[in-house]
């Protein structure tokens, strides 16, 4: 026995030395050896038969459990041969962050944890990309960037540098939110189902002053609710937001701000007639969104809120009062209004992609392994495991149908809804991963997201409409230079100041003459950086539109 197991030993030591002759300069790339190699060995604390140690931060959503505890993250860990220490963020990661890049000392690799301008502000912290992105170190990320090139214009920089990854999915509709109505109200007043604001006003003016949940009391019915402004609603009023961001959009070529455009204004005045009659929950400015929330739940199956705005009945009313409630499509200001200029709020970009949703530290002493473990996120199979959750963990939350295809299961745990649940088990949406366009075909959504593509399908010929008809803005891939970054942001906060300001103050007080008010407003905002900022953005949205010629 003796001898057999010396010779075991002497056997194991050869092997050993035969591999670590065998590795010589290898990156792990295939024999590819990285540009950065002398830096990816450097710094090693054990022999290269063992694990690298790598550092990262997640800023991570306050549902989303121990990263640690995901097997399909311990697993992804494993097939690349990494250890990863998480330092795990939950709540005011944008203050902790301020003092963490300037003090310079960062984690090997930052997820969800980074903007855009970060890599101008914090120049030389962060590894630049591309040049792995180009060599083949990242043939996921690469085959993305070939598949989509506005993506890779987006994390582009001045100089051609890459600082940070976007994510892309193709499961997500057009638009984030739906305008529902509760069907059982109307029902119980005997109204129909309204086809124009005038008639929804009519209907909130019924729901204010009659009991439609039935249970005695008139006095415990919200008609109108909705969380911040109602941005979707606007576009009833002809404003053509196909992917806007802070207001802009873009009409016959232009940049414009829907802030000083008169349809808001036509807009602001409607809002302020209903919140007079008392028709809009008067707490809607001051209220948090958990209390927006549980304001729409109800109570067992009492309902509470007439209409509202909501990604999906099941994430916005709870199992108790979810089946009283129906979509409704864009409606008319009047009766008579053109409706081929009613829209509604479109946002295929935003709701496709994320900005730098993964970067890597300049001072990693293992960069070529921390490549390839970023680049591993964005593969197909991994990919939709890292926005819905592991095919292998103990509460399994995807299937692999062995046929190329794939199922989200249903929450294991069945008290708590689909949207809880993937928050819960995955990193979910502002996370590193593609999902490639013909995923659409190979992935059964779980019940939520079903209902969520069913629930647009009122909106679906407005959507259409626009597709064709309006000019997309697409702010989820302009770039700016440092400077262009430095000027939009110190002036747009002081325009957020006076249109916020501003807007609550003529929700909520009807003695405020919009009318007469209006000139003086808009040229406050014009004043304060508007101007400055369409120029800007002016200039950056043509300058994108060459690039993509």
């Amino acid at each position: 026995m003796k001898a057999k197991k010396w010779l075991a030993l002497i056997l194991a030591g050869c092997m050993g030395i035969c591999c670590l002759a065998g590795c010589g300069n290898s990156t792990g790339n295939g024999g590819k050896t990285s540009a950065n190699a002398d830096t990816a060995v450097q710094g090693r604390e054990s022999s290269d038969t063992e694990k690298v140690k790598l550092t990262a931060l997640i800023s991570k959503h306050s549902l989303t459990k121990d990263v640690n505890e995901m097997e399909w993250l311990n697993l992804l860990e494993e097939e690349n041969g990494v250890d990863v220490e998480w330092q795990q963020i939950t709540a005011d990661w944008d203050q902790k962050k301020s003092v963490m890049f300037a003090g310079g000392d960062i984690p090997d690799i930052l997820v969800k944890a980074t903007v855009t301008t970060d890599f101008a502000t914090y120049n030389g912290l962060f590894e630049n990309l591309a040049p792995y992105i180009d060599s083949g170190e990242m043939p996921n990320v690469a085959k993305m960037f070939e598949d989509h090139p506005e993506l890779r214009v987006l994390s582009t920089d001045e100089n051609g540098a890459i600082y940070g990854i976007p994510n892309y999915r193709s499961l997500w509709p057009r638009t984030n939110r739906v305008l529902y109505i509760n069907k059982t109200w109307l029902d119980n007043l005997g109204l129909q189902v309204p086809t124009t604001m005038d008639e929804l006003e009519e209907v909130l003016i019924a729901f204010k002053n009659e009991d439609p949940n039935g249970n005695g009391d008139t006095k415990d019915e919200i008609p109108l609710d909705f969380s911040g402004f109602p941005t979707f609603m606007l576009g009833c009023f002809g404003v053509p937001m196909m992917n806007e961001s802070d207001g802009y959009f873009v009409e016959d070529g232009k940049v414009k701000n829907y802030r000083v455009d008169e349809r808001y204004k036509t807009f602001m005045i409607w809002l302020q007639k209903l919140y007079g009659e008392g028709l809009i929950n008067e707490e809607v400015i001051t209220q948090d969104y958990s209390k927006f929330q549980s304001l729409a739940r109800g109570e067992g199956s009492t309902a509470k809120v007439g209409v509202t705005l909501g990604w999906e009945s099941g994430d916005r009313f709870g199992t108790g009062v979810a089946d009283q409630y129906l979509p409704l499509p864009a409606l008319k200001p009047h009766a008579d209004s053109d409706e081929n200029e009613v829209y509604w709020g479109y946002y295929s970009d935003n709701n496709s992609v994320n900005a730098a949703t993964v970067a890597l530290s300049a001072n990693c002493k293992n960069k070529a392994e921390a490549v390839k473990f970023i680049d591993a996120f964005y593969a197909e199979d991994m990919g939709i495991q890292v926005l819905f959750g592991g095919m292998n963990d103990v509460d399994k939350c995807l299937q692999d149908n062995g046929d190329g295809t794939y199922t989200v299961l249903p929450p294991a745990d069945s008290s708590i809804d689909a949207g809880t649940w993937k928050w819960t088990n995955s990193f979910a949406d502002y996370s590193p991963y593609y999902i490639p366009d013909d995923m659409k075909d190979k992935l059964t959504m779980g019940e939520d997201m079903q209902r969520v593509l069913e629930e647009r399908i009122p909106l679906e010929a407005t959507l259409d409409m626009m597709e064709k008809k309006c000019e997309t803005y697409p702010a989820k891939f302009i770039t700016y230079t440092t400077d262009e970054n430095s000027d939009l942001a110190m002036t747009q906060a002081n325009i957020n100041n006076i249109v916020d300001q501003t807007y609550s103050a003529w929700l909520t007080d009807s003695s405020r003459n919009i009318e007469e008010e209006w000139d003086a407003y808009v040229q406050s905002v014009y004043d304060i950086g508007l101007t400055q900022n369409l120029e800007i953005r002016q200039t950056a949205y043509e300058r994108y539109l060459t690039s993509m010629k």
